[in-house]
């Protein structure tokens, strides 16, 4: 028989060095040393009037006794939950159990189910599969999704070295806010930067893909804002701005616009070298093909489309690098002066965390054991000091977070989720207390992240089909997403962009700060060409460094022309064993912002093709093989869950491509079928660096 929810609740013993009492004037008999290892007590039901059994670690309730092994089953590759042998095993090693039953850091959690937020006084819906017995009083039914684009009940097969906590200051509304603010005025500085000295308005999305590139290599301690960088010149925003020098090329679909573009193209290239300090060459060249093309223009009105986008490639051809050459000065300040702001906001918010905090920020503990274990939540050092209210109330299906007058909205689906993670991963908040605190400022974070333009950002938190997972999951044992959210990760477990907040949420922390012994894995990065490159090289450090099996399921852009670095180590990588190519318009990803989108507006096609690449180490092959029936399923999975007509033919990929993928309105990267000029692009999530 399953527990009843509302027996669980508020019905536990307080806290005592003893064992929950089975009656109000007598003691249970003591559990098997096996079951308390396991997680499980035996506790009271005042309302039921008759003892329960909790486990800590799921938070599950029965009223039978728990048989050991039956209700908490996960899957077991290396023998880290046997029992220890005697001797060792085969290989001298004993055998170790998982963290989730042995981590002798982790603080006692009494058996008293959190306070839900929500649905006051009613466990969440997930957690109970059987029937529980009817409630003598009628309680208020907890809220179940439509639909669910989650499975949290896959267990984690991936394994780590035991890792102490990060020293992270712990997230503080206030501090989010101030955050949030600096943010914006950066933003509001590199707009202004670039319309004062190049009079272009910044690319789309380049700022968002500066803050990826940055984190790549940032040593320092805001989780947003770069601020230790070298070197401090980002050749991501130093690429992008200069790719829109003297104007940016847009995708052109009819052949007035082409004329349109040469001619702004040519005008603005000589009014350029006009204004700037060129040497005699440069101003003799780009004014005398600028001045050719004009007059062309001027006599030739019969041109088609093609011959307009020819004469556009020849002129950048010839004008480009010497127009570069004289605005290479001006962008490099740019570059130089947006970091200089964001490492002294960075150092500002600092100081005013540790003030508010009261507290310095603990020293990481020395790892001395590295013991295996499986991957659990980053955990930090520094006590989470109280937390100021937000306040919470829902619209239809909405749930809406206020604090001092700032708003975050999440549908109540994803709220849900957010609720279910908390549960599985927090330690340190039992009775919910800083559950909405918390939220709210992962909202603010991620919100920040994205920007304030339309449609701005999502690309970066673009997700798989939920039939796409199920295949990695049914076939190649992936319980684990590289890169995710708490937003719109798929399992429990996964890596993300902030491990100061996320962790509470059931991120494993960065993934290029995760070192995985073993385990299968989904990775499908933010497309940002330096970041996928660092991602590229964590892989084969792991691959190469562990013989237990290690396997990672890639999903990245098709980007030929040219060639990404990434996309090229991978496919000449010692550790390939196979590679698809799905064509573009014949698979769709989730939305970068499902957590507040319709329900009809969930799935976009996707406008370029993606590849998809198996990258495993002789183990990982043997035991995930990516066997022509598993790939062919794979690709089916992946096909479009509604009709979408195909693109017009009106509609090509300018031919002047430039040497770039993220110009050209980005139309390599451009993933959102509600704007042809978006440069976001369908990555796995945020970006984790």
């Amino acid at each position: 028989m399953a527990s009843d929810p509302t027996a669980v609740k508020g019905d536990a013993a307080p806290a005592s060095s003893q064992a929950p009492p089975l009656s109000p004037n007598a003691k249970p008999p003591e559990l098997p040393d096996e079951l308390v290892q396991a997680g499980w007590s035996k506790c009271w039901s005042r309302r039921e009037n008759r003892p329960y059994y909790f486990n800590r670690f799921t938070n599950q309730s029965l009223w039978e006794v728990p048989v050991l092994g039956q209700h908490d089953v996960i899957s077991d590759p290396l023998g880290l939950n046997a029992a220890p042998a005697e001797g060792g095993d085969s290989n001298g090693r004993k055998r170790r159990i998982s963290e989730e039953q042995s981590s002798n850091k982790r603080p006692k959690v009494e058996p008293s189910t959190p306070i839900s937020p929500s649905t006051p006084g009613v466990k969440p819906w997930t957690e109970e599969k059987q029937t529980p017995p009817t409630p003598s009083t009628p309680t208020p039914a907890p809220y179940r999704p439509a639909v669910i684009y989650w499975d949290l009940d896959v267990q984690t097969n991936a394994v780590i070295r035991e890792r102490p906590p990060a020293s992270l200051l712990p997230p503080h509304p206030e501090i989010e806010l101030q955050r949030a603010q600096l943010v914006t005025k950066l933003r509001q500085h590199y707009t202004e930067l670039c319309l004062q000295r190049e009079g272009i308005e910044p690319p789309r999305e380049s700022f968002n893909r500066w803050l990826l590139e940055r984190k790549v290599i940032d040593k320092g301690s805001d989780p947003l804002l770069p601020s230790d960088c070298d070197p401090a010149i980002s050749p991501s925003m130093f690429r992008e701005v200069m790719n829109d020098i003297p104007i940016r090329l847009s995708r052109i679909k009819y052949k007035e616009e082409a004329r349109k573009l040469l001619f702004k193209y040519a005008e603005a290239a000589k009014k350029m070298i006009d204004s700037r300090n060129a040497s005699p060459e440069s101003r003799k060249v780009v004014k005398w093909n600028a001045e050719d093309t004009m007059n062309w223009l001027r006599r030739d009105h019969s041109a088609s489309k093609e011959d307009y986008m020819d004469r556009l490639e020849h002129l950048r051809l010839q004008c480009g690098p010497h127009v570069a050459a004289v605005a290479k000065d001006s962008v490099e300040g740019i570059c130089s002066k947006i970091y200089q702001l964001s490492a002294e906001y960075s150092r500002r918010l600092r100081q005013t965390h540790l003030s508010l905090i009261q507290a310095p920020a603990a020293d990481p503990e020395p790892d001395a054991s590295a013991r295996l274990v499986y991957c659990y939540p980053l955990r930090l050092s520094t006590p989470s000091p109280t937390l100021p209210r937000v306040e919470l109330h829902f619209e239809n299906d909405v749930a809406c977070l206020r604090f001092k007058g700032e708003m975050v909205k999440v549908n109540r689906g994803h709220f849900s989720k957010l609720e279910l993670l908390y549960r599985y991963s927090c330690i340190d908040d039992p009775r919910f207390d800083k559950f909405l605190s918390r939220v709210w400022c992962l909202l603010k974070r991620y919100q920040v992240m994205f920007g304030s333009g339309c449609n701005e950002g999502t690309g970066l938190q673009g997700a798989l089909p939920v039939p796409v997972f199920e295949v990695l999951h049914k076939h190649f044992g992936v319980s684990f997403e590289c890169f995710a959210s708490p937003l719109n990760s798929y399992f429990k477990q996964f890596c993300s962009a902030f491990p100061d907040i996320d962790g509470f949420f059931g991120s494993r922390g960065p993934f290029l700060s995760f070192s995985p012994v073993s385990g299968s894995f989904e990775a499908n990065p933010p497309f940002c060409e330096e970041f996928m490159d660092a991602m590229v090289t964590h892989f084969e450090t792991l691959l190469s460094s562990s013989s237990e099996p290690l396997s990672f399921s890639v999903f990245v852009p098709n980007w030929r022309e040219p060639l990404t670095p990434a996309l090229s180590r991978m496919e000449s990588s010692r550790f390939l064993r196979e590679q698809i190519h799905v064509e573009a318009y014949e698979h769709e990803y989730r939305s970068g912002s499902q957590h507040l989108c319709k329900r009809e507006d969930m799935s976009y096609r996707a406008v370029h093709g993606s590849t998809v690449l198996f990258l495993q180490n002789d183990a990982g092959f043997s035991k995930w093989p990516p066997s022509p029936e598993r790939v062919s399923e794979l690709c089916a999975a992946f096909k479009p869950s509604r009709p979408n007509p195909a693109p017009q033919a009106s509609d090509p990929a300018p031919k002047t491509t430039p040497s770039n993928h993220d110009n050209h309105d980005n139309s390599h990267d451009d993933n959102n079928n509600n704007s042809s000029s978006s440069s976001s692009s369908p990555g796995d999530k945020t970006a984790v660096v």
